[in-house]
């Protein structure tokens, strides 16, 4: 069920047996300031979860709280029905927005150094690491130093020192960050592989396709709220439902059947009224003597939810 930020309030979110990652009336001050306010949310288990916003919007910030390097000014957070705490570490997969890997090192050193503080034994770091390599196409850079890697190959390299323990929960910080559209494909597929492997996966991302192919749920956060919060199919029900599509020639008519949501040219955007069939309206169009071109039906994109939701702010730079 669909949720946003004025039906999320106390008691909304409890926990479930389901919730791997719960978050309840989350409050986070600096100073005077609300970065989040009275934020609840659940993360199922085995599930690929969309956190979504623009720039300065809190997603970090709730990161950084879950994990304990913020304290929370309010509120419930819980990993496995408790506080984060170290310990924990070793089921935890984090791939922050600002990368921290040792650059003057080899990275096939970089690798095994982090494997072995996951818990593996540094043959199992090495072999496991030798097959990411060969995977990521950087099997020749095992023992040249990662500054002088590109930024996409190093991000290559904190991905895979990322998941190489199998983490039960993997949190994704812009995972895509500096890749073309070739490495941001390989990325996607190995989440997924994550996934099926039994892996909860948060996601924070720009990328709106990558969201509309992996996640099952996602949550809009707007100024520390939540704008909405549901299925990727719920969330574009909200705003807007089935959009139709056209291009042609000629002057489409008001209708009770249909309103104009979007008109460029040669190109419209209807919204059909209450639930008038599609074949309805295209036969109304083309008895009005619209030329019809192209007609098609689908659901708004995430894309276009983004910016209608965003609009310039997401265009802003803000600090956390």
């Amino acid at each position: 069920m669909l949720c946003n930020s004025r039906n999320m309030g106390n008691g909304v979110a409890q926990a479930r047996p389901e919730s791997l990652v719960h978050i309840q009336d989350f409050t986070m001050m600096f100073g005077s300031h609300a970065v989040i306010d009275g934020l609840s949310f659940d993360i199922n288990r085995g599930e690929t979860f969309g956190f979504l916003g623009s720039n300065g919007s809190g997603k970090t910030t709730t990161i950084r709280a879950l994990l304990g390097i913020y304290q929370p000014t309010g509120g419930t957070l819980h990993i496995n029905g408790r506080p984060f705490s170290p310990e924990d570490g070793r089921q935890l997969g984090y791939l922050p927005e600002e990368r921290g890997l040792y650059k003057k090192e080899s990275v096939m050193d970089v690798m095994v150094y982090f494997g072995r503080l996951k818990g593996l034994s540094r043959q199992a770091a090495r072999s496991w690491s030798t097959s990411f390599l060969e995977r990521t196409d950087l099997e020749d850079k095992a023992t040249v130093r990662l500054d002088k890697l590109s930024s996409g190959e190093q991000q290559k390299v904190q991905l895979g020192v990322t998941i190489m323990n199998n983490p039960e929960l993997l949190i994704l910080d812009e995972p895509t960050k500096g890749f073309d559209p070739v490495n941001r494909r390989l990325l996607m597929d190995i989440i997924e592989d994550q996934k099926k492997a039994g892996a909860t996966v948060m996601m924070v991302t720009h990328q709106m396709e990558e969201v509309e192919r992996l996640c099952d749920r996602v949550l809009l956060l707007k100024n520390g709220r939540a704008e909405a919060y549901g299925s990727v199919t719920e969330v574009q029900d909200h705003y807007g439902g089935t959009t139709i599509r056209i291009r042609y020639a000629g002057a489409i008519p008001a209708s009770p059947l249909y309103r104009v949501s979007l008109r460029e040219r040669n190109y419209a955007e209807l919204k059909s009224a209450n639930t008038t069939d599609e074949s309805v309206i295209l036969k109304a169009l083309v008895e009005a003597g619209v030329q019809i071109w192209e007609f098609s039906t689908g659901k708004l994109s995430l894309d276009e939810i983004f910016l209608k939701v965003y609009g310039d702010e997401s265009r802003s730079d803000h600090s956390r």
